[in-house]
């Protein structure tokens, strides 16, 4: 049937049937919005428009007015077509510089939309109060795309909810208040080509009291113990605080439920009233009594049901839960594996299923769905943060999902994860670390674990147990838009920055866990994700990252797999497969997605290695899969993935495992395997005992002590490169002209996940920039971003370029990215240096390719991410601290030489693995004979495992080389001085001297 058919249809019921859609009599007009007959432009803030939005280029919808001869209303419609990866949509904003739209008369928003039956989800959002549209509080329904043809969706303003995912500005009063309304959004559905059409956004009905005053109860859940009494406080609150019109009455019953009336509790009911008058807040209490008994039992649940008049009833029916008794499990005396065996001799499938089944906050909202899939675990991905964004709410919220599990039989605690893989760096206030690449360009084993200990006690603080990091990928490609994550290229480099993982868990054994200052830690990306060839990635418009890794099983041991063996040692609670897939040369298998690779995860992991915590996948990367979602199940389970990170898809997971293990796929066995890995690191951190947020630590949340850990970290991390006429150190003497787009902007500085995944430029978070920390360190200082005001009179000049921030795929180098400097960060190094002696600091997330330059600058410094604390890179700038860390990752001459790492057949960057000068003292003197002296002292030293002598021993040979070295670096000199380091991180002193000697001569 044409469409005009079906508008003809529904016109001749609507007369047929008025009752439908006629308003009442009383009911105001309906109110436009919208009706795309071109009154409102395409345009965004501070103009009134619509405009598109989405998660990376290519998410945002394509719009168009169209003339359409079916037009619900007029003429045209708003169409468009969209392929969304992330997310994407677009949104109507009013004029910020009008008034505010009051829609509080109205009943609720009505739309047509020409529907395909796809059965997906449409989310529309509506905008209340605040400055602007883009400053507002964001309240959200959706309805479902389920016919065909032209339909209009109603849509209450009772039925929209406050957004828990996203809120611009953390949130004003969290009531939606319909007097100042700026607009509305549409998000359009993820994973599909599609088209879309809507007409006629207007207001409709007359409101009444049931939309300004609500009825809500302090808690859904009210634990208890047995023989004790809940107390529900069942709470009336009006939109604006102002009084009620009319009487508000609950009538409350005891109901249902699994326990007992007259044996488990003793049942109630009766009516509430709140007259008249009565002001928002007013409360009233029922109780509950519960009974006693001698049996071992159970969490029992006893409903509270409300019936509400004159006022808008809870959402939903609050529970009293008769906590858990006597059960062998619940005994913390008890060692951990009989703790486990226990419980899990007491699940059914179902409820095992769901301890292996991870989903995003976001998605269950106010949490009704971890009790109802006994949910075993939920996170926070990159951005996805309560509102306000501050440790009181992380808290508060944790709390309240950890409360919904205990309305479960065996009330089995949630662990909540989040990736705080450079600090707590979804936090706002935290203290945000160098990236790992800056750790890595340390060196220092006890920097990288103080810097995990800091995050861990602000994590922890916060009511958060796990920790996604650190990763431990060996990054071979830094075209990689994850090459920031890791600590270097050299596998011996990673290991020694793995003392993070005790500075995040503790000791070895776990017995640290429990402690309000450490969390689980997570090694990912298992294995091989910085291996991945450039051009082998088929995720979206990604290059290189989720790509292939190809290598022979050597290689794989050597290089990828050596990270997890230290992992193992040193007690790693959870691990984490990467996207990528693995390609071993002869194994006759091609290449494998990592999910799926049994052979890694169940053989090399948990058999060789000895692992005994569990595997959680990554963000729905089991959807990578070959075959149907039951295939998708079924290989990732059998290939020994415990816990499914499935953030929007739990109920499919949950559902799909079941039926995979009923129908003999998955074996009971497998699932108990899975199952006790998780309940046991549960009891290892104290979760059964504790598990709410002990928010003891929370004070210390981007305290001065811990910023003096971050600044350290930012001051170690940074490599001088070049420093002709020792321009660097400055003098606080001279006068200091500072340019560069990343001179002054801390977004930037932090790099992606900080905030959000991607990260973003702009002062994101509290922190001190690299130009204010100059400025405080008692500089003479003057700053022009571009360049463009006057570089005479000056001593010197830094200039501070480098990358925005991105992260994952969407960094890759061939996805809008480049290793290149941009056109304003060129053009200032080229002023300022042509001007003055220069000293140009590189912010970034990898190298940038500078050899054109580099005769031009006086001084090079390779920043990396450093974090929030700008003043630690002052510290070297000024002196305060010496430079002395060193490339975690080769310096390309060009683009054409990567891949490019230590140990490569040719090989000859611009600045070798392992290259960086110091200001710490004076160079060594010397010559070939104090090296071949040198080569002596440290083989002694590598003989009588004198690790700290072999060291230093290196290092002095080291500078001696770097001294003749610098500014001619050739093959010759490149080759054995970047494979001396190697030698250098595996304990092999004698013959790391031996290569500088090499390296020497040929200088």
């Amino acid at each position: 049937m044409r469409r005009t058919a079906l508008l003809a249809s529904a016109a001749l019921l609507t007369g047929l049937l008025p009752w439908a859609t006629a308003r009442a009599a009383d009911d105001p007009p309906p109110t436009p919005v919208d009706r795309f007959e071109g009154e409102v432009p395409f345009a965004s803030q501070p103009a009134e428009g619509i405009f598109t939005w989405g998660s990376d280029a290519d998410d945002p919808p394509a719009l168009r007015l169209a003339a359409r001869t079916d037009a619900p209303e007029g003429g045209k419609v708003l169409g468009g077509s969209y392929d969304i990866s992330g997310y994407g949509g677009f949104t109507h904003d009013f004029a910020a510089g009008e008034p505010a739209h009051d829609w509080s008369a109205h009943e609720g928003v009505r739309l047509w939309w020409d529907g395909d039956d796809s059965g997906r989800k449409i989310a529309f959002e509506i905008k209340d109060g605040g400055a602007n549209g883009e400053a507002s509080e964001l309240w959200t329904a959706s309805f479902t795309d389920d016919f065909t043809g032209w339909k209009q969706i109603r849509i209450p303003f009772t039925d929209f909810a406050y957004r828990t995912d996203y809120q611009p500005v953390g949130g004003i009063d969290h009531v939606l208040g319909l007097k100042e309304m700026w607009g509305y959004a549409v998000t359009l559905p993820v994973g599909v080509k599609g088209d879309f059409a809507m007409d006629g956004v207007e207001l409709y009905g007359r409101a009444d009291q049931s939309l300004r005053a609500s009825v809500t109860t302090d808690a859904v859940v009210h634990p208890v113990r047995e023989g004790a009494t809940a107390r529900v406080k069942v709470v009336l609150s009006t939109t604006g605080s102002a009084p009620v019109e009319e009487p508000v009455t609950v009538h409350y019953e005891t109901s249902g439920g699994t326990a007992e009336p007259g044996r488990d509790y003793t049942p109630v009911s009766g009516t509430l009233t709140f007259p008249a008058g009565s002001a928002s807040g007013t409360a009233r209490t029922v109780a509950v009594p519960t009974r006693r008994d001698k049996a071992a039992e159970p969490a029992e649940t006893v409903p509270l049901k409300l019936t509400v008049t004159g006022a808008k009833a809870p959402a939903e029916t609050p529970q009293v839960v008769i906590d858990a008794h006597g059960l062998p499990y619940l005994d913390p005396k008890l060692p951990v594996r009989k703790r486990v065996a226990d419980l899990l001799s007491r699940m059914d499938l179902a409820e095992k299923a769901g301890q292996m089944t991870q989903a995003e906050r976001g998605a269950v909202g106010a949490g009704g769905d971890i009790a109802a899939y006994g949910l075993g675990s939920l996170l926070s991905g990159g951005g996805s943060v309560p509102t306000p964004n501050t440790p009181e709410a992380w808290a508060r919220m944790i709390d309240g999902f950890q409360l919904r599990a205990r309305a479960t039989r065996f009330q089995i605690p949630l662990v909540y994860g989040v990736d705080a893989v450079h600090g707590h760096n979804n936090l706002a206030g935290a203290t945000i670390m160098p990236h790992n690449i800056g750790i890595g360009a340390s060196r220092d084993p006890q920097l990288a674990e103080d810097t995990g200990s800091v995050t861990a006690a602000e994590v922890r603080a916060t009511g958060i147990p796990w920790d996604f990091a650190p990763c431990l990928c060996v990054t071979r490609d830094e075209r990689w838009g994850r090459s920031y994550e890791s600590f270097g290229e050299d596998p011996a480099l990673v290991e020694s920055m793995e003392t993070m993982i005790q500075g995040l868990q503790g000791r070895a054994d776990g017995r640290d866990l429990k402690r309000d200052d450490k969390v689980l830690a997570t090694a990912k990306h298992f294995v091989g994700d910085g291996g991945t060839a450039y051009g082998s990635s088929t995720t979206g418009t990604y290059t290189i990252d989720q790509g292939v890794t190809t290598v022979t099983r050597q290689q794989l041991a050597d290089i990828h797999l050596a990270p997890y063996r230290t992992a193992v040692r040193r007690g790693i609670g959870t691990v984490m497969p990467s996207y990528s897939s693995l390609d071993i040369t002869g194994d006759g298998r091609g290449a494998v997605k990592m999910h799926a690779r049994g052979d890694m995860i169940n053989g090399e992991l948990k058999g060789r290695m000895g692992f005994d915590g569990f595997v959680v996948s990554d963000w729905n990367a089991i959807d990578q899969l070959p075959g149907d979602y039951a295939a998708h199940v079924r290989t990732a389970v059998n290939a020994g993935v415990d816990m499914m990170m499935v953030p929007y898809g739990y109920k499919d997971f949950a559902g799909a495992l079941v039926d995979e293990v009923e129908a003999g796929r998955v074996s009971e066995r497998r699932i108990d395997d899975a199952v006790s890995r998780i309940l046991t690191e549960k009891f290892a951190l104290g979760l059964f005992e504790h598990p709410y947020a002990d928010t003891s630590g929370a004070a210390a949340i981007g305290s001065p002590a811990h910023r003096a850990v971050a600044r350290k970290a930012a001051a170690e991390s940074q490599v001088l490169l070049k420093n002709s006429g020792n321009v660097l150190p400055l003098r606080k003497s001279q006068k200091v002209y500072v340019a560069g787009s990343n001179a002054d902007d801390l977004g930037n500085q932090t790099g992606g996940w900080t905030l959000t995944w991607q990260g973003s430029s702009g002062n994101v978070t509290s922190g001190t920039t690299i130009l204010q920390g100059l400025r405080r360190a008692g500089g003479d200082v003057t700053y022009s971003k571009d360049a463009s005001a006057p570089t005479g009179g000056y001593d010197v000049g830094v200039v501070v370029v480098g990358e925005t921030p991105y992260a994952e795929g969407v960094g890759d180098v061939g996805n809008g990215h480049d290793l290149e400097l941009s056109a304003a960060d060129k053009a200032a190094v080229d002023r300022v240096c042509a001007a003055m002696k220069c000293a140009v600091l590189i912010v970034s997330g990898r190298p940038q390719l500078i050899g054109d330059r580099l005769p031009g600058i006086d001084a090079l410094v390779a920043s990396w991410l450093p974090g929030t604390e700008g003043d630690g890179v002052a510290d070297v700038l000024y002196g305060a601290r010496p430079f002395t860390g060193q490339l975690p990752v080769t310096w390309p001459r060009s683009g054409a030489q990567l891949p490019i790492n230590v140990g490569d057949a040719s090989y000859d960057p611009q600045f070798p693995y392992g290259w960086g000068l110091t200001t710490r003292t004076a160079v060594p003197k010397g010559g070939a004979a104090t090296l071949r002296a040198l080569a002596v002292a440290a083989a002694t030293a590598e003989r009588a495992h004198a690790g700290r002598t072999g060291r230093e021993l290196v290092t002095r040979a080291r500078l001696l080389v770097q001294e003749k070295a610098d500014g001619h670096l050739t093959e010759a000199v490149a080759k054995p001085f970047a494979d001396a380091d190697h030698l250098l991180l595996t304990g092999r002193y004698g013959k790391a001297v031996e290569k500088l000697a090499e390296a020497y001569r040929a200088a």
